[in-house]
Order: C-alpha cells, then structure tokens, then sequence
C-alpha cells in the first residue's frame, strides 16, 4: 500500500445514524507549535503528508514557516512540506487528518474556534496527556465535547516518544489508540516511517491513562534522583508506579494489558529515564533544592505531571484506587509534605504482596 495514498472506510456514529467516509490522508493539520507537536509534524511530513500547523504565537509560525522551531528544537531544519498559520481556518482547511498537540487544561478553550471540523468528520489524533482539572476527564473526551464529533473519530498516540530523540531521527515505536480500528489503522499508515514505527490497540482508555499517569511517576523518580538516591530507589519507583497506573485504568474501564506495552511501561521507562523529559526534570530540580515554582519556571515546556497529579489523585480516590506514589506528588507540589519525607512515607507504608492488585500481608 503506497505512504501517499491511504484509502480507508471511516464509520462514525452520529445522532445514532451510522455512515460511511471514504479518505485519503495526503494533508494533515497540527494544532500546537510545542516541541512535541513540530515534532510530530516533521515524522509525518518524513512519512510522505503535508502539514499545516496552527499556533497562537505570530513568531513561532513566522520562524516555521522559515524552517526552523528554536524556540523548542534549537539546531533542527524542518522539511519544506511543513507550513504554520495563526489562522483556524486556514489551519484545517483541506485536512484530511488534525492532530492535538496542545497543552491538556488549554484545549477545551481553545478547540471551539475549530468546531467546524463537526461537518467534516475526519479522524482526530491526540497527543496530548493528562486528566482534565476540574472534571478528571480522558483528553479525548474534552476533544469530543469541544468539537461535537464522535468518538469513533478519535484516537490518542501514546510510547516511548521523546520528542528531542524523535526530531534527530532517532529509531522508536509508538502506539495508536482506536476504538474504531479503521482510523487506528489509517493513522498509524500516515506517521509510519523509516524511524517511526506505530502500533495499534482498541484501548483507547487504558492508552490515555498509561501516558497521563507516568508523566506523575516521572515526576516522583525525577525528585528521588535530585535527592541523590540511586538505582534501587528509580526501579521502585518505576515498578511501583507501573502497579498503581494499572490499578488506576483498570478501575476506568482499561485493560490490563495495554500497562505492559509501550503506552505503559515503555512510556513509563522512558520518561522516567531521561533528563529530556520535562517530568523527570521537573522533579530533578525539586530534589535538588528548588522551590516548586522555581522548578516550572526553568522548564521549556508545560509540565503535565504536575498538572495531572491533584486531579488524578482525588479521582482515584472516589474510585477507592491506592495510588501512592501519586498522592505524594500532589502533597509536596501543594506544600503539604517535603522530599525529604516523601521517601519516608512511602516505604512505612503496610506490607503488602508484589503485583498491581492490593493484597495485604
């Protein structure tokens, strides 16, 4: 099946009237001119697609539209397919495929100057991570209600995706998350390239709460290595956290297996890992000393973890879902506990069997 020409049948579910969209994803448009977002936009202009991008920020789109993003991806030439507009419309015009790539708590108020996409059902990709402040919602589901589209439209891309490492061309896989398979697929044949390879799942829930709850964990094992702790310390964490992201989904309907792919622990490892995750930088820099306003005011980019974990925290506790590791980022971002008793706290917990299911001993 030739890059260019991507034919897929697309059913959409609409005011219970089921149909048919015959497309072709030749152009894409990108929503967000972040760091993860240019990113994306350089993978599909690699995988043979157009794309024009829209940012809110008249110098960040004149500086694309020249080749360049040094704002966040200092040193990187961008392809010539790639262009940038601050005008919606122009944006989405003639887009076959829109991707998400804003900040999580902005997209409800941003989307609707987009709301024309509801006549025009095209597939919807996500990038975004993080539950919604306030109403603990997917990110999916803020783009449905924003644009009055069906589910069956969206999808979320969830992996090992460093946007730093991806942008230099750098080999990595990724998920792409459906519930209609059609678009999953569809997708997932329009960013395929020779250094980015996707894969696709149905669990479009366990998908969104696999990249919305590491970027917590991230934050957590950032703070420990800050403190100085080691090894040991990081692969507790990392193990820990998988086991209460798993908790977490399952109780939203996710599957248990999606936490062992590559939007679960491969996500986890490699925002955990590396000093290119805002996340683990973030909390790095809290460890280290700085205050926590300090610590965002040196980041290049929104910090979703911080965003996620008071909102991820109270829900999984309506769930009656223990999620430690989470309750503790939220307590030192809001003051009420240090780093230097977050380790304390967590290891005086009651014993309990190894597994994600809660097992007292």
């Amino acid at each position: 099946m030739s890059l260019q020409n991507v034919r897929v049948i697309l059913p959409v579910q609409r005011r219970g009237v089921r149909y048919a969209h015959n497309m072709t994803i030749a152009a894409v448009s990108v929503l967000g001119t972040g760091a993860w977002g240019t990113t994306f936009a350089q993978v599909l202009a690699h995988a043979g697609r157009t794309v024009t991008m829209w940012g809110r920020n008249p110098q960040t789109v004149e500086q694309i539209n020249s080749g360049s993003n040094a704002r966040y991806l200092p040193g990187i030439r961008l392809a010539e397919t790639i262009r940038a507009t601050t005008d919606p419309q122009l944006a989405i015009d003639g887009a076959d495929l829109v991707v998400v790539a804003l900040p999580t708590q902005t997209i409800r108020s941003t989307l609707p100057q987009f709301r024309a996409l509801a006549t025009c059902p095209v597939p919807i990709l996500s990038l975004a991570k993080g539950l919604e402040d306030g109403t603990n919602k997917l990110v999916t589901d803020v783009i449905t209600e924003s644009l009055g589209v069906d589910i069956e439209q969206v999808a979320a891309l969830s992996g090992p995706n460093l946007a730093r490492e991806i942008i230099e061309c750098q080999p990595t896989a990724t998920v792409i998350a459906a519930e209609n398979e059609s678009v999953g697929a569809a997708i997932a044949e329009a960013c395929h390239n020779e250094y980015f390879r996707p894969y696709l799942t149905t669990d479009l829930i366990g998908c969104e709460i696999a990249g919305a709850t590491k970027n917590v964990i991230a934050v957590a094992v950032g703070a420990s290595e800050g403190l100085g702790w080691g090894a040991n310390t990081r692969t507790t964490l990392i193990t820990r956290g998988l086991a209460e992201m798993t908790r977490y989904g399952i109780a939203r309907g996710a599957r248990a297996e999606t936490f062992a792919g590559l939007a679960g622990m491969g996500d986890l490892i490699a925002t955990c890992s590396s000093k290119l995750s805002r996340n683990y930088s973030f909390g790095y820099r809290i460890g280290q000393g700085k205050t926590v306003e300090q610590a965002y005011a040196l980041s290049t980019g929104v910090v979703e973890g911080a965003k996620t974990a008071m909102p991820l925290t109270q829900h999984a506790r309506s769930l009656c879902v223990d999620v430690p590791i989470a309750e503790a980022v939220a307590d030192v971002l809001s003051g009420e506990e240090t780093i230097a008793t977050m380790g304390k706290r967590l290891l005086g917990r009651p014993r309990k069997k190894d597994g994600w299911a809660i097992e007292l001993i």
